[in-house]
């Protein structure tokens, strides 16, 4: 857990935005909204109520510590707002302070610095998540997922304890204005990380489908190195003869694959969707939406570099203007026509997420050296839509 596990400002999953204002019914109606409509606030009683008294797993978060709400409300300060790191629709992210042998809380800047995520209490789909967090990684142990430490379920409070990830979340370091970008090599690195933690997941007996795959849900360690973080939407995947499971759609616009948000199926196809987004948004240093800029509201990342992608003359027009031309040019090729075939329209044509790790890492040992490609002139479209980034 880093320094922003949850959108700074708002939440972005799809539970609180629509992917479309169309009239016809989809899967997408059926989200619940963040904001409490009537009927939830006739009904908030009954959950509050089985809130209050709904148990964890326990078998499965074996691992886990269990903490008292009154040690985490020490180690964060009482959740003071200068401990608060990030706010999300699940709720708020805190630094807290434990001792490193006995976890137990202690004074800012003493043993090691832990974040905290409280749900908050009317949080309707938040319970939810946060026990498929805690079933998740409460098994999950891998150098690409983020460690969650322990957990916290007194009266109606529901918490969790991951590690602190220095850094923050991918999202920062590629949008905020202002930053020093991050250098080809990094991201490079970063995408094997989330591959590796995607092959990780998809390569278990449950085939797990991460689903909410986002630069906001990549963490970011002291050494730049990547975890996903946020288990909450994350899922079992098909097994047997079953070739998809059937959901609610959930997820975020802009990355969730298409095939998901039209019919519901999941496949671990649906990830490598998404995993093709935030490669490109590594390429381009470009959101895979942008709702600042409502008059284009419709047209995704996606939408707009494809023509580019699948152009090799043309392709290194989408390369992010802040690298200033230092990447490895047949290496950024080579990335790109990646990112073409994980986003195909049909999964069956998408390669497996291990498949995706060896052909990064193979990119990554090229001994190609980095050059400057001639300028490029981007179509006076784009242009348009991203001169108020630069």
């Amino acid at each position: 857990m880093g320094n922003c596990c949850l959108k700074p400002a708002k939440c972005a999953h799809v539970s609180s935005t629509n992917f479309s204002s169309g009239s016809k019914k989809s899967h997408i109606d059926e989200l619940k909204q963040d904001s409490t409509t009537s009927s939830q606030k006739a009904s908030l009683g009954s959950f509050n109520k089985s809130f209050k008294t709904s148990t964890v797993d326990l078998s499965v978060p074996s691992s886990l510590k269990s903490f008292s709400f009154s040690d985490l409300r020490n180690a964060t300060k009482n959740f003071r707002s200068e401990t608060m790191l990030g706010e999300g629709g699940f709720g708020c992210v805190f630094k807290g302070w434990l001792d490193e042998n006995t976890l137990a809380p202690t004074k800012p800047g003493t043993g090691i610095v832990v974040a905290v995520k409280r749900l908050k209490a009317e949080s309707f789909q938040g319970h939810k998540e946060w026990l498929a967090e805690v079933n998740y990684l409460g098994q999950l142990r891998h150098e690409n997922v983020v460690k969650l430490i322990g957990y916290c379920v007194e009266s109606e409070n529901r918490l969790l304890v991951y590690e602190f990830m220095p850094k923050g979340s991918l999202e920062n370091h590629l949008f905020r204005k202002g930053d020093q970008p991050i250098t080809w090599a990094t991201r490079m690195r970063i995408a094997i990380d989330v591959a590796r933690g995607l092959s990780f997941l998809h390569g278990l007996d449950a085939k797990v489908i991460y689903r909410d795959l986002k630069a906001s849900n990549i963490l970011l360690d002291s050494d730049y190195n990547a975890k996903l973080s946020d288990f909450g939407l994350a899922r079992d995947g098909p097994t047997g003869d079953n070739t998809h499971v059937s959901t609610k759609v959930v997820g975020t616009r802009g990355y969730a694959a298409p095939e998901y948000v039209a019919t519901g199926r999941l496949t671990p196809k649906s990830d490598v969707y998404s995993f093709g987004v935030v490669l490109l948004e590594l390429l381009s240093g470009r959101r895979a939406m942008d709702d600042e800029r409502a008059y284009f509201v419709e047209e995704t990342l996606v939408d707009w570099a494809k023509p580019f992608l699948s152009d090799p003359r043309r392709v290194l027009r989408i390369m992010d203007t802040r690298l200033g031309g230092q990447y490895f040019k047949k290496g950024a090729q080579a990335a790109a026509a990646l990112a073409l075939q994980c986003l195909h329209t049909d999964p069956k044509n998408r390669p497996l997420m291990i498949e995706v790790l060896t052909a990064l890492e193979k990119l990554n040992t090229s001994k190609d050296a980095p050059k400057t490609p001639s300028p490029a002139r981007l179509d006076s479209h784009w242009i348009k839509r991203g001169s108020s980034q630069e």
